[in-house]
């Protein structure tokens, strides 16, 4: 029987736990349309998700019984969250990637699924001191500490293979909105996902 004691809780808590406020999104190379994703991008993502898939399940019935096997495996829908900064520099490259797969005017638009599916990572950051640098002005010991884009990942990184974004969603405006900045989702179909090594996004 596994201990249940407060010390053995803290001991396997490696890390002090995942938080879901230390991620990162990437989506490297050159975006179809135009236009590119870089730390812009990794930096105005405020929010995404670790991906979810599901494994489906038969029932083979069996004399007055279901037997159950598996399925085949299906993967969400992934939705991402950026702020919008005031050259729209994130959303023009996701409307140009839109527009790229469906023309706005008439039905013309891509015809080869590879000329418009990219593929993203998403990771894990830590907490560990090693991963912070120092800020602070003036050398004061614990001063301006935060996280960069140098900061070392876990190990869990996600890869999403050939997706793309078919939701983009509206901003509202409003005389009534004030202490706020405009934000928007995006929703990629995805193929499929798989954990990624550090070297695949250049780490």
């Amino acid at each position: 029987m596994a201990e249940s004691t407060i010390q053995k809780f803290k001991s396997t808590l490696i890390g002090g736990g995942a938080r879901p406020n230390l991620f990162e999104v990437r989506i490297p190379g050159s975006i179809p349309g135009g236009g590119t994703l870089g730390d812009e991008f990794s930096i105005l993502c405020k929010a995404a998700q670790l991906p979810a898939s599901t494994l489906g399940m038969i029932d083979v019935p069996f004399r007055g019984r279901s037997f159950k096997v598996a399925g085949d495996r299906t993967f969400d829908n992934w939705t991402i969250t950026v702020i919008n900064d005031e050259n729209f520099s994130i959303r023009r490259v996701m409307e140009d990637w839109m527009n790229f797969i469906g023309q706005y005017g008439d039905a013309s638009g891509a015809t080869e699924p590879g000329s418009y599916m990219v593929d993203a990572y998403v990771k894990q950051l830590t907490r560990s001191a090693a991963n912070i640098r120092n800020t602070g002005e003036g050398g004061g010991e614990g001063q301006g500490l935060s996280l960069t884009s140098a900061t070392k990942p876990t190990e869990t990184i996600y890869k999403f293979h050939s997706i793309f974004p078919t939701a983009l969603s509206a901003i509202d405006l409003s005389y009534e909105s004030t202490d706020t900045i405009e934000e928007f989702t995006v929703d990629f179909q995805v193929q499929y996902w798989t954990p990624a090594a550090k070297g695949e996004i250049g780490e």
